[in-house]
C-alpha cells in the first residue's frame, strides 16, 4: 500500500485596528501648533528627479488629520484595539505571488513586476458584508484605499506586515471588509479600476468611522 503525502504552505494573518478619537487628534494638534509644528510627515510618496526615484514622507498639514506615529507619540495607545484572526488568499493574489517567484517573469512581465512594496502598496476598507470567495478581485462595495505608513511593508522572520493611517476625512464610513492590494493606479479614496491585484480580503464589523485617526495593520505569517 503506498502511501500518499501532501504538502501544503500555510498562512495566517492577523489584522489590528487601532481608534484614536477626535478628541485625541485634536489634542494632540493643539499640542503641535502650540509647538510651532504645521506639517508631519505621512505616508510615501514617490518622487521622479532626473537622477532617480526617490521615496520620501508627504508632509501632511495637521489640520488635514494626525499620524498614528505622532498620536502614540503625544496621547500614548489608542482608545480601542480590535484584533481580527484569518483572511482568505484571492486567485489574483497567489498567482501574483507565483509569478514573482520566477526571475524570468519578473524581467519580461510587467504586471509580475508590480509588487507589494512600500511605494506600491495599499490598504483598503469598504462597507460590504458579502462573504469572502478566492475569484474575488476587489472590495464589493464602498472600498477606501490609503497608502502604506513609512517602513511598510516590512518583515520579520516569517511574518510580512502592512499599515496605513485612515485619518480625519478618510473612509468615514462602516468598516465590514478590507483587503491588501498592489499596482493602484488611481488616486486614494478614488477605487481603483486599472492595474489592481488585492492579495486577499477579510469580512468583519470594526465598526462606523466618523472622524479621528483609525490605522489598519496585517500581519500575515507563512509556514
Amino acid at each position: 500500500m503506498t502511501r500518499m503525502l501532501s504538502e501544503a504552505v500555510r498562512h495566517k494573518t492577523l489584522w489590528v485596528c487601532e481608534k484614536w478619537s477626535d478628541d485625541a487628534v485634536k489634542f494632540a494638534e493643539k499640542r503641535l501648533e502650540r509647538q510651532g509644528v504645521t506639517h508631519i510627515p505621512a505616508e510615501l510618496r514617490e518622487v521622479i528627479t532626473p537622477v532617480r526615484r526617490l521615496h520620501v514622507p508627504r508632509l501632511m498639514p495637521i489640520t488635514e488629520g494626525i499620524s498614528s506615529a505622532a498620536l502614540r507619540e503625544i496621547v500614548g495607545p489608542p482608545e480601542e484595539c480590535a484584533e481580527i484572526q484569518g483572511n482568505l488568499l484571492l486567485n489574483e493574489g497567489i498567482q501574483r505571488l507565483e509569478d514573482l517567484t520566477m526571475i524570468a517573469t519578473v524581467l519580461t512581465n510587467q504586471t509580475a513586476g508590480n509588487p507589494w512594496s512600500n511605494a506600491n502598496s495599499f490598504l483598503g476598507v469598504g462597507t460590504s458584508g458579502t462573504a469572502e470567495a478566492a475569484t474575488q478581485t476587489d472590495l464589493q462595495a464602498g472600498g477606501f484605499y490609503k497608502a502604506m505608513n513609512a517602513t511598510y511593508p516590512s518583515r520579520s522572520s516569517q511574518t510580512v506586515s502592512f499599515q496605513s493611517d485612515f485619518t480625519t476625512s478618510e473612509a468615514n464610513q462602516v468598516w465590514g471588509e478590507w483587503s491588501i492590494s498592489a499596482g493602484a493606479t488611481t488616486a486614494s479614496g478614488a477605487g481603483f479600476t486599472v492595474g489592481t491585484t488585492n492579495l486577499n480580503r477579510k469580512v468583519a464589523a470594526l465598526g462606523t468611522k466618523s472622524s479621528g485617526t483609525w490605522t489598519l495593520t496585517a500581519q500575515i505569517t507563512f509556514s
